[in-house]
């Protein structure tokens, strides 16, 4: 049986997950304000049109130019050198422009948000672009503190910052192990376990369960194409995007 749609044609279920998606990017977060997160998701609409991002995408490597982001002069210079190189080039990100970057003082912590809200935006502007409807307007911040609540379980061991194991988690954190499993991928925003799962609420919904892929083909087969055809295209996409995942 088809999923139901609304009038567009888009999934009821997608609809209803973008719609939390856009209502989390106005909200605090663990460590940015909403008002932080919607400049850091303003800022990642405003890289695609860098000169300097552009030029540097062209060139053999990043950091054979130099330059200043055309950027909309809201959030600190080594926010706004985050935000262009993961939007514009994040096939081409390593440890060293990382470290970098902390040595500059941006936290670890508001690093992987930020990667969060980087990557929700972006999604979300995708689909909207895919079915051809106007960019959204962003919404409005929602007042409020960050929770600021890092994972005393976390450590270095899976990659570039701190992440967290199922066995590690307290009950302070949300399981989204359980939810959405506890392969790397999930692991790796899991600094912030809040941003994993606002994340992954998204994601589910424009790919789909990973954890239950096998016991889930039947439930998906109410999708326009099957799982093997979703995960042929998710593969290509992350060939097209640099992902070394």
């Amino acid at each position: 049986m088809t999923e139901e749609r609304i009038s567009d044609g888009t999934r009821k279920g997608l609809s209803a997950a973008m719609e939390r998606a856009w209502q989390r990017l106005a909200r605090p977060g663990t460590w940015w304000t909403g008002a932080e997160r919607l400049a850091i998701a303003a800022e990642t609409r405003q890289a695609d049109a860098c000169g300097l991002c552009g030029a540097r995408k062209e060139a053999l490597s990043p950091n054979h130019v130099e330059g200043r982001h055309d950027s909309l002069c809201v959030l600190d210079d080594v926010v706004v050198e985050a935000i262009h190189r993961i939007r514009t080039d994040a096939g081409r990100l390593s440890s060293g422009w990382l470290k970098g970057l902390l040595e500059q003082g941006l936290e670890d912590t508001h690093y992987v948000e930020l990667v969060g809200v980087v990557s929700t935006i972006s999604a979300l502007d995708a689909v909207d672009l895919s079915m051809g409807h106007q960019q959204r307007a962003l919404p409005d911040p929602v007042a409020g503190e960050p929770t600021r609540h890092r994972p005393p379980g976390a450590r270095m061991g899976l990659g570039w910052l701190p992440t967290l194991s199922a066995d590690d988690r307290t009950p302070q954190e949300p399981d989204f192990f359980s939810k959405y499993g506890d392969y790397n991928v999930q692991k790796a925003m899991s600094l912030v376990p809040d941003e994993v799962m606002g994340f992954f609420d998204l994601d589910t919904e424009l790919y789909f369960y990973e954890r239950e892929l096998p016991q889930r083909a039947e439930q998906e087969a109410g999708r326009a194409i099957t799982p093997m055809q979703i995960e042929m295209i998710a593969a290509r996409a992350a060939s097209l995007n640099g992902c070394h995942y």
